[in-house]
Order: C-alpha cells, then sequence, then structure tokens
C-alpha cells in the first residue's frame, strides 16, 4: 500500500472517528441502540468481505475479520445471569436515532472513500468498547445508558 493511501485511510477513518464522537455525545445514545447499529454495520462488510475472499482466496488480517476481545481491565468481575425481555428492550430504542447513526457511518465511509478491511478497522474498536460495555450489564436499564466513550478518543 502506497504511504499516500495510508495517509488517506488513517484520515478517513479519523473523520469517522471524530463524526461518531460527536453524534453519539450529542444525541446521548444509549449503549444498547450503538451496539446494534455497529453490529449491524460490521455484519454487511463482513458479509461483503467474505464474498470477496471467496472469489479470491485473499487473506486479511485477524484484527479486521475478526471482533477484538474484550478488554481486560474492564471486564467484569464475575459472570452474571441476567434475562432481558428482547421485545420489550427492542420497542423501547429509537429507530431514528438509530438510523441516524448509521447512515452517518455509511456515508462517511463512503465520503472517505474507505475499503472493506479500512472500514472494519474503523468500527473494531467501537465494537470491543460495546461488547466489553455490554458484558457488564446487569440490568435492563444499564442497556440504556449512554456508551462510555474512552477519554482519549
Amino acid at each position: 500500500m502506497a504511504e499516500e493511501d495510508i495517509e488517506t485511510a488513517l484520515e478517513g477513518m479519523v473523520t469517522l472517528q471524530e463524526r461518531m464522537v460527536h453524534l453519539i455525545q450529542q444525541l446521548s445514545m444509549p449503549l444498547v441502540e450503538v451496539s446494534m447499529v455497529i453490529s449491524k454495520q460490521i455484519s454487511g462488510l463482513m458479509k461483503s468481505l467474505n464474498e470477496h475472499i471467496e472469489l479470491t482466496n485473499e487473506v486479511f488480517p485477524i484484527n479486521a475479520t475478526q471482533a477484538w476481545q474484550l478488554t481486560a481491565d474492564d471486564t467484569a468481575d464475575s459472570p452474571t445471569q441476567s434475562s432481558f425481555e428482547l421485545e420489550k428492550v427492542m420497542s423501547i430504542v429509537d429507530e431514528e436515532r438509530m438510523d441516524i447513526l448509521e447512515t452517518l457511518i455509511r456515508v462517511t465511509l463512503i465520503e472517505t472513500d474507505a475499503n472493506l478491511v479500512d472500514a472494519l478497522l474503523a468500527l473494531r474498536p467501537w465494537e470491543q468498547i460495546a461488547r466489553t460495555q455490554l458484558s457488564k450489564v446487569n440490568g435492563p436499564g444499564q442497556l440504556f445508558s449512554p456508551i462510555e466513550i474512552p477519554e482519549d478518543w
């Protein structure tokens, strides 16, 4: 990959990161909504990447193709057993707010001309944060608390 291509990819990732942080904070988006949007976006990107891999037998970095491990210092001390009524959770989520985030991600990836791997690498840290925070949820109320974005983002 040429140095110019790497620089362009990094600028696109930074642009996406900045826009997502701003929007999520502005809308005080809950953990569950951000998680659902990120999951949907990654699933779509992975479907396209897997189709490409089937056609070309090309190999891609594991940090793009697989979810990152939960961060050790943020994981729950002990596993919790909770059951949430999925239908109730789904009836509470704000579809419009989720559509706005989804559109922002999609438009930014197109605008920055991100390839599949760059797009996945931009979303994997978000997935890791969301999954880590989801692993600590003890009740439905925590699903609807704003996602905690690290200070250094």
